[in-house]
């Protein structure tokens, strides 16, 4: 690596993350007249690219992810956004002219602005087993609520004992034929309520104490190999999808020591996207909230550049 270069300007808002939140907080930060310039990253890549069709963000039937981000980014883009493509390697306090300001780093230059817009995103944690990678958005997904449709009267597994992966269980039921859960435990980890509503589900089967080691198909996901960690028998589960919920990975590392998070390493913020710290704002799945969908990131990220905004022409006296 190179000696570090200096951007020299100045800008207002610094956006790190280039998914929905991200796009949608850099097109009304431009629009509100903010020198803003937002950075994505290898690291950065929104879950929604994953996704082969969305039908629930309204207006836009059918679109893919991939399709849908490129639409946020050229709209964004079209209003005078500046972005880079460059991963984010850390984001520290500096002082602008007297004010408090950020410092962005990334693998060879920093950047300074007034205010960040954090927005990074999470990442489904993978089994990391053979085919895995491969079926994303061909069978295997991380999202029933946007991906359930797809597999009306069709047979899917979902992989997980906790609340989300039984919650997601049971909402699948309303559309496939059947619903097997490969759990590696011989009990589930769910609260007893979601627990009695799957156990008493004639729709959903239980594979216990049992793995997946390998996902496969053709063009489209077919089966998948469970294995038995007690009794050590292999059998070959043939279904149309596969629904991991193994855990959600927040990307906020480098906030450990900027901001509060909660337990699970998501960034706290108030209605307003707020954090604990002065000038950064938070948006999209990397928050502490309920629902992470295309349509909650794209509030949050408006909600924090408005705040944004307000916070910069505060601190440069421009204010009504």
């Amino acid at each position: 690596m190179g000696e570090m270069k200096a951007n020299e300007k100045q800008y207002d808002v610094a956006i790190v993350g280039g998914g929905p939140a991200g796009f949608t907080a850099g097109m009304y930060a431009v629009r509100a007249a903010l020198d803003a310039i937002l950075f994505e990253g290898a690291s950065t890549v929104s879950q929604i690219t994953m996704t082969d069709a969305i039908e629930n963000y309204p207006g836009l039937s059918g679109a893919n992810g991939l399709e849908l981000v490129d639409l946020f980014k050229k709209q964004a883009q079209d209003f005078g956004l500046e972005t880079v493509a460059d991963d984010v390697a850390e984001i520290k306090r500096t002082t602008l002219n007297g004010r408090e300001g950020w410092e962005v780093v990334t693998s060879d230059q920093s950047y300074k602005a007034l205010s960040v817009i954090f927005a990074a995103g999470a990442n489904w944690r993978r089994l990391g087993v053979v085919g895995e990678e491969r079926f994303i958005g061909r069978g295997v997904s991380f999202c029933a609520t946007c991906d359930a449709p797809l597999f009306r009267n069709r047979d899917v597994a979902v992989v997980g004992g906790g609340d989300t992966a039984i919650q997601e269980a049971i909402y699948l039921t309303k559309f496939a034929r059947k619903v097997t859960v490969i759990h590696r435990r011989d009990r589930l980890r769910a609260t007893a309520i979601l627990q009695q509503r799957a156990l008493a589900n004639d729709k959903i089967e239980f594979l216990w104490n049992s793995v997946v080691e390998k996902v496969d198909g053709l063009d489209l996901l077919q089966w998948v190999r469970v294995h038995n960690v007690k009794t050590g028998e292999d059998v070959r589960l043939s279904v149309s999808g596969l629904f991991i919920f193994v855990g959600l990975n927040p990307n906020t590392e480098m906030l450990i020591k900027v901001a509060d998070l909660d337990a699970g390493g998501y960034v706290k913020v108030d209605a307003n996207m707020k954090t604990s710290a002065k000038g950064l704002f938070a948006a999209g799945d990397c928050i502490a909230k309920q629902l992470r969908q295309v349509v909650t990131a794209c509030g949050d990220g408006a909600n924090a550049a408005y705040s944004a905004q307000l916070y910069v022409e505060d601190l440069k006296g421009e204010a009504y």
